[in-house]
């Protein structure tokens, strides 16, 4: 039987954990403060923000959201990350992408301080990830870097494919995980699963139905045809989303410790 691994649920454990660790920065007179930052009208961006400021609240991480109209000048968000990189209370950054096309976002990336960046996206935090010594692990992790790493949790044989690779059904059918990030909905179907797969869902994309809300949240996985073959499946909604913005708070959570030099104990 197909084990749905249940992201809300796994997100749940990873928050309560949190709770030592915030407790004991407010006992030293420090709250975690993260700041997202928006410069999008696009629905979707907005509804993950606010989610994400959610969280912040039920955690008891002072959340600062920062909104710059999609219109203004690539600078006004430039100079919005150096100013919250120089604000004290301030100990994580995240931008919410997309940026406008005007807006180059490798910089904008680039000019995050690297101990504020608990998306991991910075190059220096990429390299760290790299080399097996990562400060922060990027909230939805780059999996085959992590598989490649010579620990426990490493050492895997790791096939990278695309939605034109030649004979993808094939090479995914002998896969023990798959991973789907394609971006086009419900693309990995039954045919191409293994018996007996894990298979994570990374996509989420809005098709239309004739409902009264006019459309639906799927992923890039035909999640109904795929746990036929799986043991193990996360679904869209309610699998990667929510264990990505519990892992942005424990990246939030750390950075304040590292900042502080306040000794936190972290699971």
């Amino acid at each position: 039987m197909t084990e749905v691994i249940d992201g809300e649920a796994v997100a749940a454990d990873v928050r309560e954990s949190l709770s030592e660790s915030i407790e004991t920065l407010r006992a030293a007179g420090v709250t975690p403060g993260l700041a997202t930052v928006l410069m999008s009208d696009d629905p979707a961006s907005e509804t993950y923000v606010s989610m994400k400021q959610q969280d912040c609240e039920e955690v008891g991480i002072d959340g600062i959201h920062v909104e710059i109209d999609p219109e203004a000048p690539a600078a006004e968000l430039y100079e919005t990350v150096e100013e919250l990189n120089a604000d004290d209370d301030v100990h994580g950054i995240l931008v919410q992408m997309p940026v406008p096309d005007h807006v180059d976002d490798r910089r904008v990336l680039r000019a995050i301080d690297p101990v504020k960046d608990v998306d991991g996206f910075h190059p220096a935090n990429v390299g760290r990830l790299v080399a097996g010594n990562d400060r922060y692990r990027p909230c939805t992790p780059p999996l085959a870097n992590l598989l490649l790493q010579k620990r426990d949790d490493g050492n895997a044989t790791v096939t990278v494919c695309h939605s034109r690779t030649d004979d993808l059904a094939e090479r995914t059918r002998r896969a023990d995980i798959i991973v789907a990030a394609a971006g086009r909905p419900e693309f990995i179907d039954g045919e191409m699963v293994g018996e007996g797969a894990t298979v994570v869902d990374v996509g989420i994309n809005r098709v239309d139905v004739d409902t009264e809300k006019g459309y639906e949240l799927v992923g890039d996985v035909d999640y109904e045809a795929a746990r036929q073959k799986a043991d193990h499946i996360t679904p869209v909604p309610g699998g990667v989303g929510p264990m990505t913005r519990a892992m942005l708070l424990y990246n939030a959570v750390k950075a304040a410790g590292l900042q502080t030099d306040i000794d936190i104990e972290l699971p």
